[in-house]
């Protein structure tokens, strides 16, 4: 895996999770801005799968096994949209709780990556 993709992923969803939590502290819902931000956090995690993919298709192996590998970049892929949209179901504070704590499982999911492949 590029750790430099790892790093920029996890600073872009502690800071997304920073920014709804600020918003969840004003009593705001997420408001489109905050959407905007959960699609540079879901294009980062999009361009992470297709690296770790192609890493995979030229033979290289994660230390931890690949079937895990496939499985977390899956899961940190589907990470941020789904807060996403489960915050338009909850159109009060308690929305941008919702994506605030994908953003923070986001990055312990990106710290679990780098294990998995041999960081």
């Amino acid at each position: 895996m590029l750790d430099a993709l790892t790093v920029a992923t996890s600073v872009a969803a502690l800071a997304l999770a920073a920014w709804c939590g600020w918003a969840t502290y004003r009593d705001q819902p997420t408001k489109d801005w905050h959407f905007i931000g959960m699609g540079v956090v879901t294009v980062l995690t999009v361009v992470q799968l297709v690296v770790g993919i192609v890493q995979l298709a030229r033979g290289e192996k994660p230390e931890q096994g690949t079937t895990i590998f496939v499985a977390y970049l899956l899961g940190a892929l589907a990470c941020v949209p789904v807060t996403g949209f489960m915050s338009l179901a909850e159109r009060t504070r308690w929305g941008s709780v919702t994506v605030a704590a994908g953003g923070v499982v986001l990055a312990v999911l990106e710290v679990r990556l780098y294990d998995i492949w041999g960081g």
